[in-house]
């Protein structure tokens, strides 16, 4: 049986300002996930605290929420077979010096904050975090 499920993902706005946009998402098509529906957008830093909410007793929070909002961001909904799990081990570790060869974050990340991608970590989270910026 099949699994088959939605995750979102997001190129964030180091990896949008170099136009990488196409190139990631060609990572994710060449590996069996679709992409359903996506939109370029610039969120408000209100916005971002909203959406990283659940890291808000981190230290980096500050600091990734204005990341975050620093300029425009591709939103997508990812398909597939288990595509949370998938579309993480495609992102790679969240430090790219940490990350597995010709993962998303290792082609292309700068830093642990400009890691190019965000990536749903559960189905759960997929849910809440595809609703927060593809509301029907």
């Amino acid at each position: 049986m099949s699994n088959i499920e939605q995750t979102l993902s997001i190129i964030k706005p180091d990896a949008v300002e170099r136009n990488l946009i196409e190139k990631i998402k060609s990572i994710f098509t060449k590996n069996n996930l679709t992409i359903k529906e996506d939109k370029k957008i610039h969120i408000t830093k209100d916005e971002a605290a909203e959406f990283y909410k659940v890291h808000q007793s981190k230290p980096f929070y500050n600091d990734l929420c204005t990341y975050l909002s620093s300029g425009p961001i591709v939103v997508m909904i990812l398909e597939g077979e288990n595509a949370v799990v998938h579309n993480r081990k495609l992102m790679g570790a969240t430090n790219p010096k940490n990350a597995e060869e010709n993962t998303i974050r290792k082609l292309y990340g700068i830093s642990i904050d400009k890691n190019s991608v965000h990536g749903s970590d559960s189905i759960d989270n997929a849910k809440k975090e595809i609703n927060f910026f593809f509301k029907s």
